[in-house]
């Protein structure tokens, strides 16, 4: 790396010899490769200068009181299916009015949102029973679609002609369409919003949070499986936050056994040979927020659209497990 380069022009996890992302061989020279900033860089957006968008990013999430961040390292460890879970169980909590004499059921509930940013694989909105909606514009931007009067949502499966067309495009055409989609949102006010990611470290993670960070983001929620391949992804995860200043709430284990719908007995498909996410928790000093399983009926539900608070049996090992996780992520976030 020069000497005359300032921090500013130099990411905090540059590789050493980096040319500066205001340089013209900015995420093209051959210490780029590898880097992490690498997409962003060589797409320009580091030779502008200040971003005006990021006012406009911070003015319109202003009403938003939380922005959570929901990450895996590897895919296929449900990721999705927590965020929705998640959004679901935030959705159906009463909001705490501080009134202590209201009763639970006439308290207002928690305002949602949830981003879906996984561009090339958009599930969230079948799993919501959103498949087929359109996003519509007025003069305040573009309003969210809504799976029910406390769940507002937004997704690039909104904005596709049919849910089997494939999104094939490049890094800067996708940390496009998320800047639109948190410039341009109409999200209102929101108690929370839940971003869900796409899996690793990419293009698309390091856009979300530079994009927020004029507008504050609260922190990150790790899924990972009980399995060591999964869980040697979600450290880089955890590394990924640390780096950037993102704050980590704790980590999900997901897939953490197996219940049958017949005898209810729980049995593990995924061995936890390294001691699974407790013990990745206890050597990061995380806390393990919740371990959700495997139960067809969840499976069932989300496939169809339904809210599996509702088709969900009482005493669900996975609903028990999600109602845990929002009162824990309330107490962290007050």
């Amino acid at each position: 790396m020069s000497d005359n380069l300032t921090s500013a022009d130099r990411p905090e996890n540059a590789p050493a010899h980096c040319p500066g992302v205001s340089s013209e061989s900015a995420g093209k020279a051959a210490p780029c490769a590898g880097c992490p900033n690498q997409g962003l860089c060589s797409s320009g957006a580091g030779r502008a200068g200040p971003d005006p968008d990021l006012d406009r990013i911070r003015d319109r999430l202003a009403g938003v009181r939380r922005k959570l961040l929901v990450l895996s390292g590897k895919g296929g460890v449900g990721k999705s299916t927590v965020s929705v879970c998640l959004a679901r169980a935030f959705a159906a909590a009463a909001a705490d009015d501080g009134q202590v004499e209201t009763p639970v059921h006439q308290q207002p509930q928690l305002q949602v949102g949830l981003l879906d940013v996984d561009i090339c694989g958009p599930s969230v909105p079948t799993m919501l029973g959103l498949l087929g909606e359109t996003v519509h514009q007025s003069a305040d931007g573009w309003s969210p679609v809504y799976a029910d009067e406390s769940l507002a949502v937004m997704s690039v499966a909104f904005l596709l002609a049919s849910p089997d067309e494939a999104v094939v495009w490049r890094g800067p055409r996708k940390n496009g369409l998320i800047k639109q989609f948190l410039r341009d949102v109409d999200w209102g006010q929101l108690d929370y919003l839940l971003i869900d990611t796409p899996p690793g470290t990419s293009d698309e993670h390091l856009s979300i949070v530079q994009l927020l960070k004029s507008a504050g983001v609260d922190g990150a929620i790790i899924v990972t499986t009980p399995q060591e391949v999964s869980l040697l992804d979600a450290r880089k995860e955890v590394n990924f936050c640390r780096r950037l200043g993102v704050p980590v709430l704790g980590v999900v284990e997901n897939m953490s056994g197996y219940v049958c719908p017949n005898c209810t007995r729980k049995s593990d498909i995924f061995p936890a040979t390294t001691g699974g996410a407790a013990a990745m928790c206890k050597e990061f000093g995380l806390p393990l927020l919740a371990r959700v399983p495997i139960e067809p009926g969840l499976a069932r539900a989300l496939d169809q659209g339904q809210c599996p608070i509702d088709t969900m049996p009482d005493g669900s090992e996975t609903m028990t497990a999600m109602r845990l996780l929002v009162d824990q992520l309330r107490t962290a976030l007050p």
